[in-house]
C-alpha cells in the first residue's frame, strides 16, 4: 500500500473516533435538555462513527500496512441552541466528506484501485450521512419552534435502532 494513502486511513481511523466522541458529546448535551430522542440519535450515530473507525482499522491490517493509533481530542464546538447542536453535525459531516475525498484523490493518483473501490461505499454512506443531517436540520425549522412538533420530532428520533455496516474488506 503506498504509503501517502495509508498515512491518511489511519489518520481517517482517528476522525472518525473522533467523530464518535463528538457525537457522543451531543448525546450528552441533548439529554440533559431532556431529548431524549435527540440523544439517541446522535448516539447512534456514534456507534456508526466507531464502525466506521473499525472498517479503516481492519481495511488497513488486511493491507499488511500498520494502525496507528493518536489521542483522540476533546470534541470542541459552540454549545448554544438546538439549532447549533444540529449545524454542527451537518459542518462536521461535510468535513469528513471531505477527508474521505482526499483519500479517495490519493488512492486514484497511485492507482490504488483497490482502496478507491473500498472507499466508494464511504463516499456513498457520506452522501447519506450530509442528507440525514440536512433532513433533521430541515425538520427542526419546520416543527422545533412548537413544542407539541418537538416532542413528534424528538419521539420520531427516539424510535431510530442502530443498523451495523454491511461493508466487508
Amino acid at each position: 500500500m503506498d504509503k501517502k494513502v495509508a498515512d491518511l486511513i489511519n489518520q481517517q481511523v482517528n476522525k472518525e473516533f473522533y467523530s464518535a466522541y463528538l457525537y457522543l458529546d451531543f448525546a450528552n448535551y441533548f439529554a440533559a435538555k431532556g431529548l431524549d430522542g435527540f440523544a439517541n440519535w446522535y448516539r447512534i450515530q456514534a456507534q456508526e462513527e466507531r464502525d466506521h473507525a473499525m472498517l479503516f482499522f481492519d481495511y488497513l491490517h488486511h493491507n499488511s500496512a500498520p494502525v496507528t493509533l493518536d489521542t483522540i481530542d476533546k470534541p470542541e464546538w459552540e454549545r448554544g441552541d438546538i439549532m447549533d447542536v444540529l449545524k454542527a453535525g451537518l459542518a462536521h459531516e461535510e468535513y469528513v466528506t471531505s477527508l474521505i475525498n482526499d483519500i479517495y484523490d490519493a488512492a486514484q493518483q497511485v492507482k490504488d484501485f483497490r482502496t478507491v473501490q473500498f472507499l466508494d461505499w464511504f463516499v456513498k454512506e457520506q452522501g447519506e450521512e450530509e442528507a440525514n443531517a440536512n433532513d433533521l436540520i430541515t425538520k427542526m425549522e419546520m416543527f422545533g419552534t412548537d413544542a407539541r412538533g418537538l416532542y413528534l420530532l424528538n419521539s420520531e428520533l427516539k424510535a431510530r435502532v442502530y443498523v451495523a455496516p454491511s461493508l466487508t474488506i
